[in-house]
């Protein structure tokens, strides 16, 4: 059995030496919009997206605001590090509680290594939670957070958070420091006319719009733009190598799999799939088999699966479409990716955030069973909805719209 060996007050030391390193090294003034949305006084809160989003970096922006009014009482601490090959959660926090600290920053928790049968990480975060009331604890980890069966009920206590990639309003906050509050879906459909002139008339928004398409989802565009699609690349293998296998026990054949599966719908985006074809090409011959690895790459937010209705069992149910989860993993995989593809690809991944789309009978989407939208270039017709209520065309290459011909890239204003 592991034996507890706690830290001594050197180690905490250090703790705190590493933690104020990686505090200094964040990026101050700017914050991804989930920064204010985020209760950070609650007891346990638990905050989760696609790796390279900014996860790292909003809990080291606020752990540095809370030690600039009362110096080390925050603490920062990475799961993958190897001093937790050895020391256990408990320890830490244990630790860190008499040493007076009250927000513990957990970073990358599905790597950390259980210590004890049938304790994984989200048990000892239980017992921490239990022990020390006055402890606020903040923990991260990638999107495969959610295919994560815990060890410990986390449920009912904690507030949970979904940081996405960067909307192309923060794209434009962050490359133009041009400052746009969001806006609803509701305000897009009636007052997009007004809300998109006031936009253009501050910014140059169609070059934009295409470099955002091409670059601008994940918020390290910027620290070495002629590398940005090789660590997209490695984010990518790191997902597939390490994150989904550290939550599911796949074996090492399976994760080949996924890899292959990644490139047929990368290969053919939107793929309608065929699960006998894609099977056969796999040689995977369950087809529940089949769905629950595009289950798996759906939920690391590598792909991006859309169905003819919102509710219901998803992991058994065919996709009618599937595309990969945003438009710069498009062209990461493709030089010249499909136009129309990466319109409708835009247009899910942004709405997908505070609204539920589907596949629409007549269009391409169906947004929470109330509105329809075409989505298309600026010649786009509107034949398929043009007898159809609450039905919107979303073009791209325009700069505003009239009626009901909204410009696409006001959609990424959602968040």
């Amino acid at each position: 059995m592991y034996q507890q060996q706690y830290f001594s007050d050197n180690s905490m030391t250090d703790l705190f030496e590493l933690s104020n390193q990686r505090i200094r090294s964040a990026p101050a003034g700017l914050h991804r919009f989930l920064y204010h949305a985020i209760n950070w006084e609650g007891r346990l809160t638990e905050i989760y997206g696609p790796r390279g989003v900014g996860k790292t970096t909003m809990m080291l922006q606020k752990a540095g605001v809370v030690n600039q009014v009362s110096p080390n009482q925050a603490l920062y601490i990475s799961l993958d590090d190897i001093l937790f090959f050895s020391s256990t959660l408990v320890e830490t926090a244990d630790l860190f509680s008499r040493f007076g600290g009250k927000y513990l920053f957990i970073d990358e928790v599905h790597k950390y290594p259980p210590k004890f049968r049938d304790h994984d990480w989200s048990a000892e975060i239980k017992n921490i939670y239990d022990r020390y009331p006055a402890l606020h604890i903040i923990y991260s980890g990638s999107s495969i957070l959610k295919l994560h069966n815990g060890k410990g009920d986390l449920s009912r206590r904690r507030q949970v958070y979904h940081l996405p990639g960067l909307s192309f309003r923060e794209f434009l906050l962050f490359t133009r420091r041009a400052e746009f509050q969001p806006v609803t879906l509701e305000e897009i459909l009636s007052e997009h006319v007004r809300r998109s002139q006031d936009i253009t008339s501050q910014t140059n928004i169609v070059p934009a719009f295409l470099e955002y398409l091409a670059h601008g989802y994940y918020p390290f565009f910027d620290e070495a733009p002629d590398m940005y699609f090789t660590r997209l690349q490695d984010i990518i293998t790191v997902i597939l190598e390490s994150d989904i296998p550290a939550v599911t026990d796949i074996p090492f054949d399976t994760t080949i799999k996924l890899k292959k599966l990644l490139a047929i719908v990368a290969g053919s985006a939107p793929y309608t799939i065929n699960l006998a074809r894609s099977g056969q090409a796999l040689n995977i011959t369950d087809q529940r088999t089949l769905l629950k690895y595009l289950h798996y790459l759906d939920k690391a937010e590598l792909i991006a699966m859309l169905s003819r209705e919102a509710s219901g069992n998803q992991l058994l149910r065919k996709p009618e479409k599937i595309y990969l989860d945003n438009t710069n993993l498009m062209h990461c995989f493709a030089l010249k990716p499909d136009q129309g593809t990466v319109r409708e690809t835009f247009f899910h991944n942004q709405i997908r955030i505070f609204h539920n789309p589907v596949k629409s009978e007549t269009a391409d989407f169906l947004v929470d069973k109330k509105w329809t939208f075409e989505v298309g270039g600026r010649n786009k017709k509107g034949k398929q909805i043009e007898n159809q209520q609450n039905a919107f065309r979303a073009l791209d290459g325009i700069e505003t719209g009239y009626g009901n011909v909204i410009p696409l890239w006001i959609f990424g204003f959602l968040y």
